[in-house]
């Protein structure tokens, strides 16, 4: 049951945010839901992110500050939260994210009318580089279902569609579903994991704005060395991908029937990637050679 005394927790993974981090905190502590747990994982910070962080834990009770003593990766930082969170339900928030005062409250009346429900997504804003405020607005149903092939390939679609559209790594979620779901560090793993919890159960979402994020338009090349995976990876990012997410299509629970049609959704979208790669490339190719 979902009420006014239902703890809800939101994960704060940080790194050298000592500048920004007061104003995502403050912005999560001003919720109109109060039973709130906001835990923050320093990743061994060499900024002040620290001083920062135990300052803001002496004011709020609700704020538990955690400090890992070396560098454990971008994506273990983010499942370390989860772990130490201990909410019914749980959100991931970035470290200059910010969001709408009734975005917990408003996600829970979505779990409260549906008991079904994993998890429940927002309309994003999006801050680009240049400045730009960007956003979508998904209106679809296919991620209420209860045939989890037909979600799956909903959130395969949108995955081509862009992350505009809708982010799940940033939806209020069952905290002991998701985190029973393993990940797995490497390129296009935050596409996996959202291919995994479309698979976990079926998703509400609330197409109003109720969060804000910048968006940094990191290249492949960034994003390896920020996960710190080997180059190898980066120009086989795409089959790499194909391959871990049927490899989860193995162990979920679908009758043969579905897994054929998951199967077939996954190796229609490695080929889309693939042909938009070779064009590309081509393209690329083009110019080069006619620029001479």
């Amino acid at each position: 049951m979902v009420n006014s005394d239902t703890t809800v927790s939101i994960g704060l993974p940080v790194r050298n945010a000592g500048s920004r981090v007061a104003d995502v905190v403050r912005s999560v502590l001003a919720q109109d839901h109060t039973d709130l747990e906001l835990v923050i994982s320093d990743n061994a910070s060499t900024d002040d992110t620290e001083d920062v962080c135990r300052e803001l834990a002496k004011s709020d009770s609700r704020i538990a500050y955690h400090r890992q003593p070396q560098n454990v990766g971008l994506l273990n930082n983010f499942v370390y939260v989860i772990g130490a969170a201990t909410g019914t339900y749980f959100r991931w928030i970035g470290d200059d994210d910010r969001l709408e005062p009734d975005l917990v409250s408003r996600s829970l009346q979505v779990f409260a009318a549906d008991p079904r429900l994993i998890l429940v997504t927002t309309g994003i804003s999006y801050s680009g580089p240049d400045g730009e405020v960007r956003g979508g607005r998904y209106h679809g149903t296919a991620l209420g279902s209860d045939d989890p092939v037909e979600r799956f390939v909903e959130m395969l679609r949108l995955l081509n569609a862009g992350h505009l559209m809708i982010d799940p790594l940033y939806g209020t979620m069952r905290r002991d579903v998701v985190a029973a779901i393993p990940r797995r560090n490497m390129l296009h793993e935050d596409e996996v994991f959202a291919t995994k919890l479309a698979l976990a159960g079926p998703w509400g979402h609330i197409p109003d704005v109720l969060a804000h994020r910048h968006w940094k338009d990191d290249n492949v090349g960034a994003l390896g060395r920020l996960l710190d995976v080997p180059a190898w990876q980066w120009r086989a990012r795409n089959a790499l991908q194909a391959r871990e997410t049927l490899r989860w299509l193995r162990q979920v629970d679908l009758t043969d029937e579905q897994r054929r049609r998951a199967q077939s959704a996954v190796y229609t979208m490695y080929l889309r990637r693939q042909w938009k790669l070779f064009r590309r490339r081509s393209r690329k190719l083009v110019r080069m050679a006619t620029s001479r």
